[in-house]
């Protein structure tokens, strides 16, 4: 018999106490992966990556950037919006970001996907869905997986430091169903454009300057800006 682990296990503990509400949620999506996982099925990320985005403090996190679910291709999912493991070739939609990126701040081309090293510094990289079935973009949406992490942006979106001023935030909404989370973001300096897909990057996503306009307003709240810089070489190429 397999041993249920509580939230704070497999979260960071101050998100272990703000998702409560939702747990029988998490729960009841636990078992969904397991019966999937019997009947065959591969999902992704792996399990001990479901819950990565959530692995800093709740107060601790001033930007937020939305994407909808994870890569269905086996071994690119690490459980960060739009991240993949090193060693991993680059998706198309990273590779517009890093263009965009590369643009905005004139920092070297990152050589590989993973966007860890933002997660260190307050960038929560947060899926709507936590997981996929393997090859099938979209499987998991609507099971229940957008309760939980509405739930977090509502968090989010509601912290407050001691005096009751709310806490710096940062909200980067790329693409419709991203785009649809603004007016939830009532606290929050939120940053909307096109998705960077190549199906829609040159319908306003480059030259929208994410970056540099997070930090300035990152500034503005008294919080410190993001090194988005990531490893790099100089022969990389788009």
């Amino acid at each position: 018999m397999s041993t249920v682990l509580p939230l704070s296990a497999i979260m960071d503990p101050s998100w272990a106490t703000a998702l409560e509400p939702v747990e029988p949620t998490i729960r009841k999506m636990g078992q969904f992966l397991r019966d999937e996982a019997k009947q065959g099925i591969r999902t992704l990320p792996a399990g001990d990556r479901i819950f990565a985005a959530f692995h800093i403090p709740v107060d601790q996190v001033k930007v937020l950037i939305v994407g909808q679910d994870p890569y269905p291709t086996p071994g690119n999912a690490i459980g960060l919006s739009f991240a993949v493991a090193p060693g991993v070739a680059i998706p198309a939609s990273l590779r517009n970001i890093y263009k965009e990126l590369v643009d905005d701040l004139g920092v070297a081309i990152p050589d590989n996907g993973d966007l860890t090293p933002w997660t260190h510094q307050g960038v929560m990289l947060l899926n709507r869905c936590l997981s996929v079935e393997a090859g099938k973009s979209g499987s998991h949406r609507g099971k229940g997986w957008e309760e939980v992490t509405d739930r977090a942006i509502e968090v989010l979106n509601s912290r407050r430091d001691s005096h009751g001023k709310a806490l710096p935030l940062v909200a980067i909404l790329w693409g419709r169903d991203a785009r649809s989370l603004a007016p939830r973001l009532t606290n929050a300096f939120v940053i909307e454009s096109a998705h960077p897909s190549p199906l829609s990057a040159r319908n306003g996503f480059f030259g929208s300057h994410p970056f540099s306009r997070t930090n300035e307003a990152l500034i503005r709240m008294g919080a410190q800006p993001v090194d988005w810089s990531l490893p790099s070489h100089e022969i990389a190429e788009f």
